[in-house]
């Protein structure tokens, strides 16, 4: 009995230090966002202090300027962009990761394992190494400064690492649902659709959160294939870096309005990406 209770007692304490380190952690990640919010409610003044000036009067100068007070630039047109960008990027990448998935897990393909391994391959080449070739075509064809010119260049980078994700979560599906949905006759899409899909939700749901932070934050190939018209916010956002300067407050300010629509992403699917993948599915 004393040993039962002398290990009850190291679980209890072992249990408490992982939740202090979890918390740590947490709070580790948390700090520079709530700095840069804090920075972004300064002036520029108190912004530029060293070392920064946390006790400074705060103003909503800089999201005011970032919303186009004083320059007349409106930030919708890049947010707009961006969003159509990331979202039709995004549903485009679960309509053709699922099938594949299902094809290399449920109903696996002859040599499945040379598919997954061509699928990483394609991640090995670094971005600007084919950044050269991916302008050459798109000025020939006409897709310079086109958005959706990035609405397929981000599903082709997204594509396999959604496809090992949604492998890993639907090669968990119990056999048996399938099993009875063959019994009872369902075909290919009825089967994706009312069987793998509600029950793999929390998968497709982590799938399409990493494919839409993917695409929001990418930079290299919006800033050198848009221009005017199809720039995304993060190439509006390195227009705040000009030649006189860097206004921490106006950087800071920009850079909390772009990281909101991702941060909203992530609470929406919070839930779904805690669920049990398929906790009693099976009766």
């Amino acid at each position: 009995m004393p040993a039962a209770r002398r290990r009850e007692a190291s679980a209890r304490r072992n249990g408490a230090l992982l939740g202090l380190l979890a918390w740590l952690c947490g709070v580790l990640f948390f700090l520079p966002f709530a700095w840069m919010v804090l920075t972004s409610l300064h002036s520029e003044s108190a912004a530029a202090t060293n070392p920064p000036s946390v006790g400074a009067g705060l103003t909503l100068q800089g999201y005011r300027e970032f919303f186009g007070a004083g320059s007349g630039v409106s930030p919708w047109p890049p947010l707009i962009n961006s969003l159509t960008a990331s979202v039709a990027s995004t549903l485009l990448v679960l309509l053709l990761s699922i099938p594949a998935a299902y094809a290399l897990s449920i109903r696996p393909v002859r040599k499945w394992t040379d598919v997954m391994f061509f699928f990483l391959s394609t991640k090995m080449l670094p971005a600007v190494a084919g950044l050269l070739p991916i302008y050459l075509i798109a000025q020939n064809t006409g897709m310079l400064d086109n958005i959706w010119l990035l609405v397929i260049l981000y599903t082709s980078m997204n594509l396999p690492i959604a496809v090992w994700m949604m492998r890993s979560f639907l090669a968990e599906v119990p056999k048996e649902i399938l099993e009875a949905a063959s019994i009872d006759g369902a075909g290919l899409l009825t089967t994706l659709g009312r069987i793998v899909a509600p029950v793999a939700a929390p998968g497709i749901a982590a799938t399409a959160l990493i494919s839409f932070i993917f695409s929001w934050n990418e930079l290299l190939f919006a800033r050198v294939l848009t221009g005017v018209v199809a720039g995304t916010a993060p190439v509006f956002l390195t227009g705040f870096v000009t030649s006189q300067g860097l206004f921490l407050a106006k950087v800071c300010a920009a850079a909390v309005c772009i990281s909101v629509p991702v941060l909203v992403a992530g609470f929406a699917a919070q839930d779904k990406l805690v669920q049990g993948l398929s906790l009693g599915a099976v009766k």
